[in-house]
């Protein structure tokens, strides 16, 4: 999605979200209505409907046509189901967020739960335990067999209770376990493999 793209997104729907907007062009949904009549039913002034009525033109939502002195308003549906085909499709609504930092939440949780490479508290809420654990996945390395005894030791650096964070780890599919000897997920064991 382009910079373009984005700022138009973000010009229409600050433009909508105004309440007086919003019920103007549901009032011109359903039928034509001039100026006065959408003051009176809306209980606002004339101008003030005006302007409103202006912006929405603006943006191509709403037709006007003059009838003498008098100005009525019709929704442009063609232009909203434009506007939705054009800006507001599943796919560039998901590229918004390929442009966000998607790690800083992540940032924020390890900032809380660690203090250095020690780890303060494990945490209750499971997102946010599942951040601490691949924090925590990442202190041993691919590729290599850890007897337990090292994965405790390891895990005892950043925690006391590593009888717990060895089990999350398992259970959390990070690690696996056979035999007494564990290994980063994505791997083989030695032993599974000569079963299989």
């Amino acid at each position: 999605m382009t910079e373009t793209d984005i700022q138009r997104m973000v010009a229409h729907l600050k433009l909508l979200a105004n309440e007086p907007r919003l019920k103007l062009l549901g009032l011109v949904t359903a039928q034509e209505r001039s100026v006065g009549e959408l003051a009176e039913i809306m209980e606002l002034k004339e101008p003030t409907v005006s302007h409103h009525l202006s912006r929405l033109s603006e943006a191509g939502l709403v037709t006007m046509r003059r009838e003498g002195n008098v100005h009525f308003y019709a929704l442009d549906a063609d232009r909203l189901r434009q506007l939705s085909r054009d800006l507001f499709t599943p796919e560039k609504v998901t590229r918004l967020a390929e442009q966000a930092d998607t790690g800083a939440w992540e940032r924020k949780v390890l900032r809380t739960y660690l203090d250095g490479e020690r780890l303060t508290k494990i945490p209750d809420v499971r997102k946010k335990r599942d951040v601490v654990l691949a924090w925590l996945a990442d202190r041993f390395e691919h590729g290599r067999r850890y007897p337990e005894r090292e994965v405790n030791e390891i895990i005892g650096r950043h925690h006391p209770d590593f009888a717990t964070l060895r089990r999350e780890l398992i259970g959390a599919r990070l690690m696996e376990r056979e035999g007494g000897i564990y290994w980063r997920t994505g791997e083989v064991a030695s032993g599974a493999a000569a079963a299989a």
